[in-house]
């Protein structure tokens, strides 16, 4: 037997005996190739297979939940959580000076800056993630014909702004 698959999202080619199955690279669904014609086993595999497509090539990937709701996950480069998980680290740091500057019943002026350095800086962290947000998963959702999503980042950008 004999497989070809130039295109990952191209059907799989499999050569056997006189006769050619093709299976779809991400259903498994086959279709049967006898004497040049392809017969398809049914537009719903084809649909599936796409929708299965959409999904994978998507910025947020969409998975259910624990009750079969469907929840929404990022796919962030290792040096984009990194570098988000190194300012996060810096931040909780920020936090536990500040209190200990106020177990310590330090001035209060001195304390205020520290929460405002504290805020500045988780601030920064979500700059970056609305940044890469806007750049990747809201032009992804749009050229995919989501326009509801313009209306979720005009939610998150108020709630970034209060």
């Amino acid at each position: 037997m004999m497989e070809h698959q130039s295109h990952p999202e191209e059907p799989l080619f499999v050569a056997a005996e006189g006769s050619a199955k093709v299976m779809q690279a991400d259903t498994g669904a086959q279709t049967n190739a006898h004497e040049g014609g392809i017969s398809a086993s049914n537009d719903q595999a084809d649909s599936a297979q796409k929708s299965e497509q959409q999904a994978a090539d998507s910025c947020h990937a969409v998975n259910l939940d624990k009750d079969g709701k469907p929840v929404r996950q990022s796919h962030h480069s290792q040096e984009m959580k990194s570098n988000l998980i190194s300012r996060l680290n810096r931040v909780e740091g920020q936090i536990r000076g500040i209190k200990g500057l106020i177990e310590k019943d330090t001035y209060c002026d001195d304390v205020l800056t520290q929460i405002a350095a504290a805020q500045s800086a988780l601030n920064s962290v979500g700059k970056l993630l609305l940044e890469g947000h806007m750049k990747s998963c809201i032009v992804e959702r749009i050229q995919a014909g989501e326009h509801e999503v313009v209306d979720e980042l005009l939610v998150t950008v108020r709630k970034l702004m209060k």
